[in-house]
């Protein structure tokens, strides 16, 4: 049985798949069309893994996650060796310059996007396990450790992006767990130093940055996506263009189904319909905020404001990005962007919020 909280949730998340569902059919078709020889291709993959993933959310909401908590260093473990091993050529499928996917053919899973989770379990448990009560001291260099050892995997694959998703959201739990200012302070000045050194140190990362700053300094390279991106939005006006009616989806926004979605669903559906998309999104965060405060369970707690802030650092990177606050970073937009490993593990990671939920009212 849902809980009301869950059954609410559930409902929000259901209703920002079949959104996703209806914009990758929309910003995908003429792209599709041209590609595929049909303009369906993206809809009918992305609609066959948002079955899956209901399937994924409903198994979700149904674990016990205090059962599943002896197992969380098994499962962070198990999610570093399937980072090492897509590095490997052969077991590794390589697409747009990065190795991250297993898979045949065009069916991939990302791992990248389970060690999310994986990780946001084991440090949850770490920290419970260690809280007392009036006296928060925490020892911050293991779980640093363990983020830092995930995030340099992932970056070798490369992809920054989720990276940085995955640092921001153990960074939330490690304060939400009233860990000591100063020792978080000198780690959080070690990691930024390291972040400049990482950007430098890659061209393409570096261009990347620059194009924020100045897109127009190369419009047709580095800053060419956010410069059509912006296009896209400002002929949107308050009520849109109209739903299909999109200009920059005929081949000026590259793959307009992943990365820069937003931008498609600004110009058909203009000011207003960002702000309730905006809404739903804010619900979803806010019901998630609930679960953790109501929990009373420590590593309970931890593990809904690691899963909450996991799915709010991404919607809020992916939305800078689009309107030019962010450098381009790859994030895909959760329910909403076209990706099948993506789609998969934020309805499994919601389904595990609901389980939370379920375990709090019994």
């Amino acid at each position: 049985m849902f809980t009301k909280k869950s059954r609410l949730l559930t409902c929000e998340i259901l209703t920002l798949v079949a959104i996703g569902i209806v914009m990758i059919g929309s910003s995908s078709r003429i792209w599709a069309e041209a590609k595929f020889q049909d303009p369906f291709y993206f809809m009918k993959r992305q609609a066959i893994f948002a079955l899956l993933g209901c399937f994924v959310m409903y198994g979700a909401s149904r674990m016990d996650l205090v059962k599943l908590r002896p197992y969380a260093k098994r499962l962070y473990l198990l999610c570093v060796v399937a980072l090492i091993l897509v590095l490997i050529p052969g077991l590794g499928v390589a697409r747009n310059g990065s190795r991250s996917w297993f898979g045949v053919g065009s069916f991939l899973i990302q791992p990248s996007e389970f060690f999310k989770l994986a990780i946001i379990m084991y440090v949850s448990d770490y920290l419970a396990k260690r809280y007392r009560v009036k006296q928060f001291k925490h020892d911050l260099l293991y779980p640093a450790c363990l983020t830092m050892l995930g995030f340099g995997l992932i970056l070798l694959q490369p992809d920054f992006g989720s990276g940085i998703v995955m640092v921001c959201s153990i960074v939330v739990i490690v304060l939400a767990a009233d860990s000591p200012l100063k020792y978080f302070v000198r780690l959080g000045l070690l990691g930024a130093s390291g972040l400049g050194v990482l950007i430098l140190s890659a061209p393409y990362r570096l261009a990347r940055i620059t194009s924020f700053i100045n897109p127009w300094a190369d419009p047709l390279g580095s800053g060419f996506q956010i410069i059509q991106s912006l296009f896209a939005i400002s002929p949107g006006g308050i009520l849109g263009v109209g739903f299909d009616q999109s200009m920059q989806k005929h081949f000026y926004l590259p793959e307009p189904q992943t990365d820069f979605i937003f931008a498609i669903f600004a110009e058909e559906f203009g000011f207003i319909g960002c702000v309730l998309l905006i809404l739903l999104f804010l619900l979803v965060i806010y019901e998630g905020m609930k679960i953790a405060l109501h929990c009373g369970d420590t590593y309970l707690c931890y593990m809904a404001i690691g899963l909450t802030s996991l799915f709010a650092i991404q919607v809020m990177i992916n939305l800078g990005v689009v309107v030019g606050l962010f450098p381009v970073t790859g994030i895909t937009l959760p329910f909403i962007s076209y990706g099948g490993s993506s789609l998969l593990v934020m309805m499994g990671s919601m389904g595990l919020l609901m389980s939370i939920a379920n375990h709090t009212q019994k």
